[in-house]
């Protein structure tokens, strides 16, 4: 389990040695064809940011070469915002007063049939973390309805046991994600008082529940703001390292989100600068020419038009972040801000206008079949 290694570390002497790297690491680093974590630690530090040019061209040359000039397109469709947890960055919290909604079979359908219409066929169902009314009964009943509309479904709902994704690989399903919100384990208290999710080392263990189970590819990564982005993105990388080695038949993928702002507003503890983002897109390119790195609507048109060729390899675009956003519900209340609102046809217009290609169907299930 990686909660072993992962106790091995200390948060602030990770913090600190990341903070210690001088210009000679950056460019050892960058000097390199195959990075370590010690060498991931300089390129995300503070001393890298002169060299930000260098890095994101040694990342673009590393991406094309893996996976071409292509960029993969997904939606996320909400199924329902109830949540059993208090999270105190998040807009479905349970101490928030809104309106709670789960999607009927219908009204799944109708949200399906609106996306298609996007031309999406790789879709992200997302809920809140409420095991009783939004469990795997609910789950598999929805996937029945879902399945035979998209070659490729990811979900991102709450941690579940390892033969519960067993049923879910069974039952379509390619991806699951999972964040750990933040590595340090003081902070994560803070954050998650109460709910299942308060258990900091049961949402570690996850992503091994989910590697025993063979799925085909698992995400995972961290939100930005509640901690320094800095010592979080070595977990990460720490978390991604060791999941390779010990499930390597499975796919992976990191994800960028950065603090939004929602209806009661967590404002971020530590900034993350555009730059800063660009920093580490490149660095995790270096460190990993295999994994997915993904890019969401949290953020702004003008980054994301210069964020393409950096190393992202898919993006989201159209999204709506509320159950029944996209038709049978549009003014329900969102999970966090859009940034990006732009359609998902003038995405894929500034995605060819830069030279790409994009990607709407995912082709691993013929692969996998």
């Amino acid at each position: 389990m990686f909660r072993k290694e992962f106790d091995k570390y200390n948060w602030n002497e990770i913090s600190q040695s990341i903070y210690s790297k001088k210009e000679k690491d950056v460019l050892n680093a960058l000097s390199k064809e195959k990075i370590n974590l010690e060498d991931f630690k300089a390129l995300i530090s503070p001393a890298a940011l002169p060299y930000l040019e260098q890095m994101a061209i040694k990342s673009q040359r590393i991406t094309q070469k893996r996976f071409g000039k292509t960029i993969q397109m997904y939606a996320p469709i909400y199924l329902s915002n109830e949540c059993q947890n208090i999270c105190t960055y998040c807009g479905f919290s349970l101490d928030n007063k809104i309106r709670r909604k789960t999607l009927n079979g219908t009204e799944i359908l109708k949200e399906i049939l609106a996306i298609k219409k996007l031309g999406y066929d790789h879709i992200l169902i997302v809920t809140g973390e409420a095991n009783k009314t939004v469990g795997m009964d609910y789950f598999k009943n929805a996937l029945k309805i879902i399945q035979p509309h998209f070659s490729h479904i990811s979900m991102e709902v709450q941690p579940l046991e390892q033969k519960d994704y067993e049923e879910l690989l069974n039952s379509g399903v390619n991806t699951i994600l999972v964040y750990q919100e933040t590595y340090h384990k003081e902070e994560y208290k803070k954050h998650h008082p109460k709910g299942k999710k308060s258990n900091f080392y049961y949402r570690l263990d996850t992503p091994d529940r989910i590697g025993k189970a063979g799925m085909h590819k698992i995400g995972i990564g961290a939100l930005f703001g509640l901690e320094d982005w800095r010592a979080d993105s070595f977990y990460t990388a720490l978390h991604l390292q060791y999941l390779e080695r010990t499930y390597w038949q499975s796919k992976y993928s990191i994800s960028f989100p950065r603090l939004r702002p929602f209806s009661g507003g967590l404002e971020p503890k530590v900034e993350m600068t555009d730059k800063d983002l660009v920093q580490l897109i490149c660095a995790y390119r270096i460190l990993d020419e295999e994994v997915e790195l993904s890019m969401s609507t949290r953020e702004s048109e003008v980054f994301r038009n210069n964020i393409i060729k950096l190393g992202i390899t898919s993006i989201s675009a159209g999204s709506k972040t509320n159950p029944g956003g996209y038709e049978v519900e549009p003014q329900s209340l969102e999970q966090f801000e859009i940034s990006d609102e732009r359609s998902p046809a003038e995405i894929a217009s500034l995605i060819q206008r830069s030279g790409y290609e994009v990607v709407w169907k995912d082709w691993d299930r013929s692969f996998i079949s």
